[in-house]
């Protein structure tokens, strides 16, 4: 993802030879769709450049049907995650607690699809009963979210008199006696000073969960990598949904770095950014953040956007999806052939080879068990034996753009990331695998370009490492 902004103008318009290429990439496209096989959960999915087919746009399942994929989706995890997580971190009880509009990071994984806020107070609790018995999934307040948890009733009459006036909110008399007939040897609440995905339990309401709790606030124990592994950890289930925005988001990026969309001269970066924009909400999807795109050309760029894009330019965009509950972060180049020109120029075309190269160091480095600073030294030591200069500012990625796990790096911290950059990999994860490599282009009078890629790979179960789709390894190419 980027930190440029933008300002809206015009579309530009596509001329009559980028209409007809496009009709060509259209036929190659639909020939795709009649080749035989389909998308696999967990297994390795990258195609050599020189038997690439034509990225394509998938079709979605109507709303209902999204809804019933994504709360399976969290059933699954709920049955299979979490209690993995609870036994090997040793947590008895884990409380969620949060009010309508101030929700915990983890409230829409653990909840229906359906459900857009929380209700009122909505108090979810986690008890470990053991292997047999499994984790009892409670709520108290909003609802069994479509069967997920079950409702909490009292046994016992409620209170009158002086006792109602004590306890006051009936929701919070019925917290304490489930945690006196559950008396759980320990609690962990979502309070951490250093990881956002475990510190979801506002302060007013930290203030009030306290004050109901009475005695049982001393058996609260702190364990961020519940939160954070939770949202971090990928199933199965999830990949052939992920792999199509995949090949979808490649596609978009292939006909807005086309004739169809960019007219030399005449279309400007922020005349593609909305045509994303727009191309994105058709599809019924939405985007975590504004897309970018930027040029970087052989003389003076324009300071200030918006930019026209010329002939010789190299461009550049970076895309996020956000759809069914799942995001994407995406990063291509492409270039304005100059008129004669049939591919860009050597010098760039190395730009872009030395990028993938440290693509592939880096997911050599990704070993299970290392942390992300690890990693990220690993991987600076072997591009400086190799002589490439470059940074390297990858993400995990999954229920959120910028997701719960490791970071590998930031562009302004190459020596390591504090807190975030020690937290360990784990398999059955997913990963935004963004970087940039830079070198002078000879044909540019030796102008330092920097050839910036990022695309999503994946951890499977064994932490071997896979792209989702594919990578880029040609230049889309603008006519």
């Amino acid at each position: 993802m980027s930190d440029t902004h933008s300002r809206p103008t015009s579309p530009g318009m596509a001329h009559e030879r980028g209409a007809r290429r496009l009709s060509l990439v259209a036929i190659l496209a639909a020939a795709w769709l009649l080749v035989p096989g389909g998308v696999h959960a967990q297994s390795p999915v990258y195609i050599p450049s020189d038997a690439e087919a034509p990225a394509r746009y998938h079709s979605f399942p109507d709303l209902r049907a999204q809804a019933e994929e994504q709360h399976a989706w969290v059933e699954t995890r709920l049955d299979t995650v979490l209690p993995r997580l609870m036994r090997e971190y040793d947590v008895h009880m884990w409380i969620v607690s949060q009010r309508e509009y101030a929700e915990d990071p983890v409230f829409f994984s653990i909840t229906a699809p359906t459900t857009f806020a929380a209700r009122r107070r909505s108090i979810y609790i986690f008890f470990d009963r053991g292997p047999d018995e499994g984790v009892e999934r409670i709520a108290l307040g909003g609802t069994t979210q479509g069967g997920l948890y079950e409702m909490y009733r009292s046994s016992s009459p409620a209170p009158t008199g002086e006792d109602a006036e004590l306890w006051g909110d009936e929701q919070w008399r019925l917290f304490r006696e489930l945690l006196e007939d559950r008396d759980p040897r320990n609690i962990v609440l979502n309070i951490d000073p250093e990881h956002a995905f475990a510190d979801g339990l506002h302060a007013g309401e930290r203030e009030a969960l306290e004050a109901a709790m009475g005695p049982y606030v001393e058996r609260v124990k702190r364990e961020h990598r519940l939160a954070v592994n939770y949202l971090a950890l990928r199933i199965p289930e999830m990949m052939p949904r992920y792999r199509q925005m995949m090949e979808t988001v490649h596609a978009m990026i292939s006909e807005a770095f086309s004739n169809a969309v960019i007219t030399p001269g005449e279309t400007t970066t922020e005349d593609v950014v909305w045509w994303l924009r727009e191309k994105i909400r058709s599809m019924g999807m939405a985007t975590w953040f504004q897309p970018s795109v930027s040029v970087q050309r052989a003389g003076e760029v324009p300071s200030e956007d918006p930019v026209v894009i010329e002939r010789g330019d190299l461009i550049w965009t970076d895309v996020g999806l956000d759809f069914m509950g799942l995001t994407t972060d995406t990063q291509h180049n492409g270039y304005v052939l100059r008129e004669g020109e049939t591919s860009p120029p050597e010098g760039l075309k190395a730009c872009l080879a030395r990028s993938n190269r440290m693509q592939d160091i880096l997911l050599e480095h990704m070993e299970p068990g290392l942390t992300g600073n690890a990693i990220l030294a690993n991987a600076l030591a072997q591009m400086e034996s190799e002589g490439i200069e470059g940074t390297i500012y990858t993400h995990p990625i999954g229920d959120h753009g910028h997701g719960a796990g490791p970071l590998i790096g930031r562009w302004d911290a190459q020596e390591g990331v504090p807190v975030r950059g020690d937290v360990k990999l784990l398999p059955s994860t997913w990963h935004s695998i963004e970087l940039q490599a830079s070198m002078p282009i000879p044909e540019w009078d030796g102008k330092q370009v920097s050839c910036r890629q990022e695309e999503e790979a994946y951890l499977d179960e064994q932490g071997e490492r896979h792209w989702v789709f594919r990578r880029q390894e040609r230049f889309h190419l603008i006519w």
